[in-house]
């Protein structure tokens, strides 16, 4: 599976540069009536036709991240009031087709040279590969669609980290993962800081038809209303809907991988699940030693999403890529999604270049050819937690050896240790009866305890030595629980 930052990479330099302030100009081209319904129908129609797969250009692959980064889209050509495009290079040698759309009207951005300025001595502009919207005075962008169907905004804190695509397809069925593209896209400005993106999608599994509606809210992060239509050309063995990419190389959890001297590594550091039956869970995301594949079985789920949680600097100690900055990205479905499961599939990586991670909604009803299927939903890109309710929530994770501190370790074993804080708990010391409810799949608790952290206000610490068997990892579930009552959200970690 490639990493969604071999797609996207650029996104991280250009983002950055400092611009002019973005200029108004006539958008050039014929006029042509467009609606959101007319994109159904052309993605439906493009369904009952042989997938062709679109022409890359060759020469875009001497294009790499360096001098990709020396040809700038020219500030005085704005589009829409704050929209700049992408050049192709290496990691994104796809043109797609852009459009500008005002009062039901489009008109394409026919591609020339002189959209873009190259340092001198590099090479020229060879296309157009995606597109921006640019944050007001110019100076960085909140937005931006770039390689295949991803896209990812900046959040609340003008930080770029994890990714969303439009469609995920056989992710984590080795050498059969499908990365459908935007090939057309028609930007309509709706206000200062909002826009609907609307996108043709085409791939050999699948045509679709997307409008997003994306609002920049300073301060406060980025929404995004998806609509997605989609039309199946074949069947599809593991389709995903909404998926999330992002990257953990190591954390508190595994700190043996920490070879880099940053304390910590990663765009997101948990999945988060608001289930259909109102249960809030938290699953630790982690570096696996082999690829794996979790799934939470759910119906109309309420939500879920990849979260960064510790935003505490000193954690990362980064004043360059500033991990704790990187935004969330929280899914809330539009509508009954019905019955599936939201599926984690993670892989090895020794690197923070590579996305490791990635988070989607696979339907029980398997994908057939000839079907039409709708999901809507909303992204919330911020830099608050949207699932930390009046329930404690987690805020460590960590494992080591087993066993008593200072004591022969426990062979065999591992010590999960989990931290959680919540209003919930206070006033509650050892004599309220609280405890710890674990359970384990493929493995056994051999010791665990429950208790307050001193000197720490309504924090608790959950303590378990757990002994995968032969076919693990084990599977830990666990939460606070008083009188029958759960104190807590559940955790759900493996111990390899």
């Amino acid at each position: 599976m490639i990493g969604r930052r071999e797609v996207v990479t650029a996104l991280g330099l250009l983002g950055v540069l400092p611009q002019a302030a973005a200029a108004m100009r006539t958008v050039p081209g014929k006029a042509e009536p467009f609606s959101w319904e007319a994109l159904q129908a052309r993605a439906a129609t493009l369904a009952t036709k042989p997938y062709s797969a679109p022409a890359k250009v060759a020469a875009a692959e001497a294009i790499d991240y360096d001098k990709v980064g020396s040809i700038r889209f020219r500030a005085d050509k704005t589009l829409a009031g704050g929209i700049r495009l992408f050049p192709l290079g290496r990691y994104a040698p796809m043109p797609v087709a852009i459009n500008v759309v005002e009062a039901g009207q489009a008109r394409r951005i026919e591609f020339s040279r002189d959209l873009f300025e190259a340092e001198e001595g590099h090479a020229a502009a060879l296309g157009i590969a995606g597109f921006r919207a640019m944050a007001p005075g110019g100076t960085s962008d909140w937005m931006a669609f770039q390689g295949a169907s991803y896209f990812r905004t900046a959040g609340a804190q003008d930080q770029y980290g994890l990714s969303a695509r439009g469609l995920a397809i056989n992710t984590g069925l080795p050498g059969r993962e499908e990365f459908p593209d935007f090939t057309e896209f028609w930007i309509e400005r709706t206000g200062a800081d909002a826009y609907t993106i609307y996108a043709l999608m085409d791939g050999a599994s699948v045509t679709g038809a997307y409008r997003i509606q994306s609002r920049h809210v300073a301060g406060a992060g980025v929404e995004q209303r998806v609509s997605s239509v989609l039309n199946v050309r074949r069947d599809i063995e593991r389709l995903g809907i909404a998926p999330a990419t992002s990257m953990f190389w190591y954390g508190e959890g595994n700190r043996a991988a920490a070879v880099d001297w940053r304390p910590e590594i990663h765009d997101s550091d948990g999945l988060a699940l608001f289930t259909g039956t109102g249960e809030r869970i938290w699953r630790p995301l982690n570096n696996p030693p082999h690829d794996t594949l979790d799934s939470f079985v759910d119906q109309a789920p309420k939500g879920f999403g990849l979260i960064q949680r510790d935003r505490n600097f000193d954690h990362y100690q980064d004043d360059g890529a500033f991990y704790d900055r990187r935004p969330n990205l929280w899914i809330e479905p539009q509508g009954d999604w019905g019955k599936g499961a939201v599926m984690l599939y993670a892989f090895p990586t020794t690197s923070e270049t590579v996305d490791n991670i990635v988070s989607f909604w696979m339907p029980a009803a398997p994908a057939k050819a000839g079907q039409r299927l709708q999901f809507d939903y909303t992204l919330s890109w911020t830099s608050t937690d949207p699932t930390v309710a009046a329930a404690a929530h987690v805020v460590d994770c960590w494992q080591g050896i087993a066993g008593r501190p200072g004591a022969e370790p426990v062979k065999g074993a591992r010590k999960i240790v989990v931290d959680f804080v919540g209003e919930g708990l206070a006033g509650l010391d050892r004599q309220s009866g609280v405890s710890a409810k674990i359970d384990v799949v493929r493995g056994k608790v051999l010791a665990n305890a429950a208790y307050p952290v001193v000197g720490q206000k309504n924090r608790w610490r959950v303590t378990a030595d757990v002994a995968p068997d032969a076919q693990g990892p084990a599977d830990v579930r666990l939460f606070l629980t008083r009188s029958n009552r759960a104190l807590s959200e559940t955790v759900l970690t493996p111990v390899f």
